[in-house]
């Protein structure tokens, strides 16, 4: 069966999921295609009532199947269960998800959807596995730190890649016993709606997890202001991840995992090997068409190798060809929406207009959609536009440098540090670079992630507070007591 499909053809579940159930609403925002611009249909929006609502439900819906409580490996076999039915269902959530996101088809099914089943499986071997800890005290006394859920977690997702960030904030938080009530960006619901209707037909109880609709000024809010919800969980843009701290420490303290922005460097050295920097520089800024958090950015070249590596770069950069995403062979990814493939072409103009020289691509593409050139930009001061802001699309800066000293000075980003890409064949100096450069995660002599699930991803600076994946992602979803017992 072919994966391609008529994206007027599709069944779009539209509204709510509360209770184990979808609950129509009405449309309010207007939604658009990336691929080809045609306005298609309206999300609704969850006023704070809605939202109250499916909080209602999650604490009901805890309590009755005493998720938080039962035999930890029962959480497991759900779970489990629930990534098998993803992987069976994963054509029509493909489809689901190609049809309103920049997310090609071809590559969901092996590619995003099948990493997502991956790491559900992944977080419920969490549930048997990490618990409470006996810890030293003196012969007469017993010392616990014991943990435990925190209840109902919040929960906000982007539109980048919609299955797999649902994924990042609902596996952890279930298999450490909790319910979420989770809000999808408003551009990218379907797939997600779908994943919570599959999760209740894999026999998770009903109400554990609930999907509102909305925007982040009704919806959001209401989420992360909630009284009854104990933890939120976001990931986006800094500026939104501020927004949500105000509203929290406003509305009453609470934690929170913030995967947010970034602006990362990938710093070439004249003794890497030069085809594979310059593939993986630029495959982490064409994928997604660059709209991924991690995104490599910034590529800042020792300047004895800067013109073969720009020659490759440039090469692999104008072999893209656009496609829409319910095509089986597209490769290249539309901007999200007309707004944001401005802003991209506004901030190439003023980076130009300050100096900056357009190197190749730059403007949009002959296609219909909203398809941007990758685009790459030599740009020598730090405070141009090009490499100062997150463009958050296809367009990669350049810079060069003498020594080590200078390529540390021009990756260090003021703002962010979520990542860092780092090509040589020094083994001495990868490790030494490696502890000097302020991110979250850093690659070496790659650039992206792998499926280890294990690895953690969190930014420093303003890119983000505590960590996706990983074992501290579960343990980000229970709070912990100390006990100690006189004997």
């Amino acid at each position: 069966m072919s994966l391609s499909f008529d994206p007027d053809s599709l069944d779009l579940p539209m509204g709510h999921f509360i209770g184990g159930k979808l609950v129509a609403a009405e449309g309010v925002i207007p939604m658009h295609r990336p691929s080809d611009g045609k306005a298609y249909a309206a999300c609704p929006v969850a006023d704070a009532a809605l939202v109250d609502q499916a909080v209602a439900t999650a604490k009901t819906a805890l309590k009755e199947s005493n998720w938080g409580g039962i035999r930890p490996r029962e959480r497991l076999k759900a779970l489990h269960r629930w990534a098998d039915i993803i992987e069976q269902e994963a054509v029509t959530l493909a489809r689901l998800e190609a049809v309103s996101s920049t997310r090609p088809v071809g590559q969901l099914v092996d590619g995003d959807i099948a990493v997502s089943a991956e790491q559900i499986r992944f977080f419920a071997e969490f549930a048997d596995k990490e618990g409470s800890d006996l810890v030293p005290t003196d012969n007469g006394s017993l010392g616990m730190v014991m943990t435990e859920p925190y209840g109902v977690v919040g929960a906000i997702t982007p539109w980048n890649f919609p299955v797999n960030m649902a994924v990042w904030k609902l596996g952890p938080a279930l298999a450490a016993g909790n319910a979420v009530v989770l809000k999808p960006s408003e551009m990218t619901p379907f797939s997600t709606l779908y994943l919570a209707e599959l999760a209740d037909r894999a026999g998770i109880p009903a109400g554990l997890i609930n999907i509102v609709l909305g925007d982040g000024m009704t919806t959001g809010n209401a989420i992360t202001g909630h009284p009854d919800i104990a933890k939120v969980s976001f990931t986006g843009s800094t500026r939104a991840g501020s927004a949500i701290m105000e509203n929290i420490a406003r509305t009453g303290i609470k934690p929170m995992t913030l995967e947010l922005g970034g602006k990362s460097p990938q710093i070439v050295f004249a003794d890497a090997d030069i085809d594979r920097a310059a593939a993986a520089v630029a495959l982490s800024i064409t994928s997604n068409a660059g709209q991924a958090c991690v995104a490599g950015s910034r590529l800042i070249v020792e300047k004895s190798a800067a013109p073969a590596l720009i020659d490759a770069i440039v090469r692999r950069m104008q072999t893209v060809v656009p496609g829409p995403t319910w095509d089986a062979t597209s490769q290249y990814s539309p901007i999200i929406s007309e707004k944001q493939r401005q802003r991209i072409d506004d901030i190439i103009a003023a980076s130009i207009a300050g100096g900056a020289e357009c190197l190749t691509g730059g403007g949009v593409m002959d296609a219909p959609g909203y398809f941007y050139r990758p685009t790459l930009v030599a740009a020598v001061d730090q405070a141009s536009p090009a490499i100062a802001e997150e463009i958050f699309g296809p367009v990669l800066t350049l810079q060069t440098f003498e020594d080590e000293e200078e390529a540390m000075a021009l990756a260090d980003h003021p703002s962010y540090g979520l990542a860092a890409g780092l090509f040589t064949s020094d083994l001495s100096r990868a490790i030494r670079l490696t502890r000097r450069l302020q991110a979250g995660t850093i690659w070496v002599n790659r650039y992206g992630r792998s499926r280890d699930h294990i690895l953690p991803t969190g930014g420093y600076k303003q890119s983000g507070i505590g960590k996706d994946l990983g074992r501290e992602a579960f343990h980000a979803n229970r709070k912990s007591k100390s006990v100690l017992i006189s004997l």
